[in-house]
């Protein structure tokens, strides 16, 4: 028999909970063993609920249940969640989670602590939820170079910029029914500043390239500064804006990536993700494109991927899966200025104006635009290079075409 415990009750928990016992017959004869949940840690009573009897407070059950093979960590955070991963994974218990923030930033060390200790650390949930993309980028794609990874990864800013231009609505409009609908916390900084996604892009990162890159390294720019105005003039090019986080191989073992607002064509599938959904765009010397895509969070979407980690290490508990990075270095990640893409700008000038500064620029219109306001797309040139034409003029909005 295998025995797991679940830290944190909270949404992924129970659906983590839910999935384990609704499909355990199933979860047992693809395992081909007993899969049993033996422990819930929650500080919190839940006498309601059908696993009230699993319930316990001190990790130290945990830690100390010789027969407990399986820690699934749904707390989130990296203070107690990182606490007891550690604890876990010295004890010889393999540890699986969802949490992107833990993963990203202490994932190296966590997955050397696993191997050390003949167990495991899995995390195919931190950053697709229910979306398998770690997995295949370390068997399915493991023939390939990988070059690049764009990718949606966050589904609360794409459902706002989705709002924004199918129903006109503004960002704090569009932010007030995404937290009514549930998609948006009380405090959203996290989604809407593109933190969520810069963590995500951190772990594709150092899994594709090898070498562990930390969120601090990473430039990141949200969604705040989008106006419906931008999605306006975008709309009427056929483009649309996406909050991408993007990560790319560069000379000499060097990696680059940000997270930043991009137009994307009406011609490039990641145009066409809209809702809650995710998609992620992977870039192999060998196969050439490939894109995966589905439900980026949700509970029972983000338990299907956790259960499935689960499944992996239940079949063989004490087998290398193989699935680490190295450590990184202050001077792994490189800036984005050598990248070469059109640009968007939104800015108080004349066409000729525009013309006169930045050479042929693609001219873009939207009704009800103010006197004195233009907005057009650039010939490719580096970030460096915009910029320096922008000298001396304020631009509203500027953000990258993704090429």
């Amino acid at each position: 028999m295998v025995n797991v415990a679940i830290l944190g009750f909270g949404t992924v928990g129970s659906g983590v909970a839910e999935v384990l016992t609704t499909n355990g017959g199933l979860i047992d004869r693809r395992v081909d063993d007993l899969v049993r949940l033996k422990y819930i840690v929650d500080v919190r009573d839940f006498p309601d609920s059908p696993y009230k009897d699993l319930f316990v407070k001190d990790f130290a059950v945990i830690e100390n249940d010789p027969e407990l093979d399986i820690v699934v960590e749904t707390i989130g955070g990296a203070k107690v969640a990182l606490d007891f991963t550690i604890r876990a994974l010295k004890a010889g218990k393999s540890v699986v989670t969802s949490n992107k923030e833990l993963v990203a930033t202490h994932g190296c060390e966590l997955l050397r602590l696993a191997r050390d200790n003949g167990c495991s650390y899995l995390f195919e949930a931190s950053v697709g939820g229910g979306i398998p993309i770690l997995r295949p980028l370390g068997s399915c794609l493991a023939a390939n170079q990988l070059e690049q990874i764009t990718g949606i990864l966050n589904g609360t800013t794409n459902y706002i910029l989705t709002r924004m231009i199918r129903a006109g609505l503004t960002f704090d409009q569009a932010l007030a029914e995404a937290q009514a609908n549930g998609y948006a916390e009380k405090d959203p900084t996290a989604d809407v500043d593109g933190h969520d996604a810069c963590r995500k892009i951190c772990i594709l990162a150092s899994l594709a390239f090898g070498r562990h890159v930390h969120p601090d390294q990473v430039p990141t720019q949200g969604v705040r500064g989008v106006t419906l105005a931008d999605a306006d003039y975008a709309a009427s090019a056929d483009y649309k804006i996406k909050l991408l986080g993007r990560c790319l191989r560069r000379p000499e073992g060097k990696v680059c990536a940000f997270v930043a607002p991009h137009l994307v064509s009406g011609d490039n599938p990641l145009s066409g993700v809209e809702d809650v959904f995710n998609a992620i765009a992977v870039t192999g010397n060998a196969i050439g494109d490939v894109m995966f895509y589905g439900r980026g969070a949700g509970k029972l979407p983000t338990a299907s991927a956790v259960v499935a980690d689960v499944i992996d290490i239940a079949k063989d508990l004490k087998k290398d899966r193989h699935n680490g990075w190295e450590e990184g270095a202050p001077d792994l990640v490189v800036s984005a200025d050598s990248l070469v893409s059109p640009w968007y700008v939104r800015a108080q000038i004349s066409a000729d104006q525009a013309r006169q500064r930045f050479g042929e620029v693609q001219l873009l219109a939207r009704g009800g635009a103010p006197a004195g306001e233009t907005a057009f797309l650039t010939a490719p040139m580096t970030e460096p290079e915009i910029r320096g034409k922008l000298a001396g003029l304020e631009a509203d909005s500027l953000f990258r075409v993704l090429a």
